[in-house]
């Protein structure tokens, strides 16, 4: 049996304010993202507790493999459109995934 072809890719991952989701994700596909996936988040930062169970206070978080071209430029995007007045937080960490043609 052959052994798949691998890649590395960046895992890029968004915490932020549900509120936000619907634009989040048109703003990740018209910056090139093939896909990616929403979880309800919840947890303690600077701007205080945020609980997943109530709509005002939710998170989401939001995972995205792509290339780091892709992903520098929603990281840019991002950090222009929304850092100055919502709770978000961007990190990007290098992974290999086992079907890189599908990222």
């Amino acid at each position: 049996m052959q052994k798949p072809e691998s890649g590395m890719r960046k895992l890029l991952t968004i915490v932020c304010e549900a509120a936000l989701e619907t634009t989040l994700l048109s703003d990740l596909e018209s910056l090139g993202a093939r896909g990616y996936t929403v979880t309800d988040a919840r947890g303690k930062g600077r701007r205080g507790r945020r609980d997943a169970t109530w709509g005002p206070h939710a998170n989401i978080r939001v995972e995205v493999l792509c290339n780091a071209q892709i992903a520098s430029a929603i990281c840019e995007a991002l950090r222009e459109r929304y850092y100055d007045n919502y709770s978000m937080v961007l990190f990007v960490a290098d992974v290999e995934v086992l079907r890189p043609e599908k990222f």
